[in-house]
């Protein structure tokens, strides 16, 4: 990492991609690709243990997918997650303009929109193992149905803390090619989890209410 890299970036200066100014940057999307493509096995995987269990036969001692969920809260958890992937867009494209603050304040409210879907999540939850007593080991389709569900709330933490992490540790530096590769990269994987949610309410939710 040279000097160069650590130079504070400025609105009007160039480059106008600076998170692939630099080897190094390139070399980070390379890897991240890689981690992406791990990911997408580990969730097809679940997506797949979910279809085959989610059957009657695998529903033996609670509601089944047509009673256990509700739609109103699930779509407005969608509408929240689907928005914060559009304020990561606009995050990324100040970045792109080397503005810095306005790339801080876009992120900022991502994060935001991230853990309102998050305590949303974990209100659905509670309700789910409370009021319906319908826990992980209540059968086959609760073991399969949390474990996925769960898996990708666990992602959505994992990066909401990324996304802060760079945010408080460059407060201070500003925008360079050392961590703009980082916050793109970031706001990628944000993309990620959000498309895989639109497969959760599809597959999960919406077939699972409207199959019932």
């Amino acid at each position: 990492m040279s000097s160069d890299q650590l130079q504070r970036l400025k609105p009007g200066q160039s480059p106008h991609e600076p998170e692939k100014a630099t080897l190094e940057g390139k070399n980070k999307f390379l890897g991240f690709w890689f981690f992406l493509g791990g990911e997408t096995v580990l969730f097809a995987s679940l997506f797949g243990t979910y279809l085959a269990l989610n059957g009657p036969e695998s529903n033996t001692s609670g509601p089944g997918p047509a009673e256990l969920f509700g739609l109103e809260l699930v779509f407005i958890m969608t509408v929240i997650l689907l928005t914060s992937s559009l304020t990561s867009v606009y995050a990324i494209y100040h970045m792109k303009n080397l503005d810095f603050g306005k790339m801080q304040l876009w992120l900022g409210i991502t994060v935001a929109l991230g853990l309102t879907f998050l305590g949303l999540e974990i209100y659905e939850f509670y309700e789910y193992i409370m009021h319906e007593e319908h826990t992980f080991t209540s059968d086959a389709f609760g073991s399969a149905f949390y474990a996925l569900v769960g898996f990708h709330g666990g992602h959505v933490l994992f990066g909401l803390l990324w996304i802060v992490t760079l945010m408080v540790r460059n407060s201070k530096r500003g925008l360079n090619l050392y961590n703009a590769p980082k916050y793109y990269i970031a706001s990628l994987y944000w993309h990620f989890i959000d498309v895989v949610w639109v497969f959760i309410f599809t597959v999960v939710y919406l077939m699972g209410k409207l199959g019932g």
